[in-house]
């Protein structure tokens, strides 16, 4: 009787991606408080007992005159679930930042991969700098998701035989792609924030135009809701001043 190998478990593929907001200190509330040290000293702590709607013009006027010291006393970790290549976009994003994800050598990974949605556009056409992206047809999106598929499958069926042979989780995870989903812990403060978002979103409001992949844009899209709940009158300041962060 032979041992038989152990069943490689099926892959999951996914089009979406999860940003949750774990903890936060972050409210309007605590870019007046930082600001006015200025003026009213030890004073300014009564602005957190204080309707910050009342002091929306000095909000206003720290996001215009980009006044930006004041927008990074308060703090943000999100968990987010994405592709690896997603993760090493966001190590762009240094100052201000935190980061701890999950690891492959301490754990074993799981078969969940990235697979686009058929809205995302596939083609691109210009050279860099001026390209741009355009619709793919369905033979087109077909190949894409066949291709990674297929991919998948072979690459965590490689990874699997590798770990029931003994070979250490750290090696045996180079043969896993890009696109498998990983977890990481994001803490930022506003500032830094809205530095991430003006160049990882594409908005006609904003005075410089960004071209973010798709795919970092959809996450960032979800860090920008979490935050806009918390902070109304700074993210409100932000866009009306070109989303260039102070």
């Amino acid at each position: 009787m032979t041992d038989e190998a152990p069943a490689v478990p099926e892959p999951i593929f996914r089009d979406d991606f999860t940003v949750e907001l774990v903890r936060s200190s972050a409210q309007d509330a605590d870019v007046l408080f930082a600001a006015r040290v200025s003026t009213a000293g030890e004073q300014s702590i009564d602005e957190l007992g204080k309707d910050p709607a009342r002091s929306k013009g000095l909000i206003n006027y720290l996001m215009r005159d980009r006044h930006g010291t004041p927008f990074e006393h308060n703090s943000m970790t999100f968990l987010v679930s994405a592709p690896i290549f997603v993760f090493r976009e966001f190590q762009r994003h240094r100052v201000g930042f935190s980061y701890n994800e999950e690891s492959g050598r301490y754990r074993e990974l799981q078969p969940v991969f990235y697979v686009p949605a058929a809205e995302r556009k596939l083609v691109q056409k210009g050279r860099p700098g001026k390209y741009e992206f355009f619709e793919g047809t369905a033979d087109q999106y077909k190949a894409v998701s066949s291709a990674m598929e297929d991919s998948y499958r072979q690459s965590y069926a490689a990874y699997q035989a590798m770990l029931a042979e003994g070979v250490a989780r750290e090696v045996a995870r180079a043969v896993l792609p890009v696109g498998l989903f990983s977890s990481m812990y994001a803490t930022c403060n506003a500032r830094s924030l809205m530095h991430f978002l003006s160049l990882r979103t594409k908005d006609e409001r904003a005075k410089v135009p960004s071209f973010p992949q798709r795919e970092i844009e959809m996450v960032a899209e979800k860090m920008e809701a979490k935050w806009a709940e918390l902070m109304p009158l700074t993210h409100a300041a932000f866009n009306e001043h070109g989303r260039v962060a102070p």
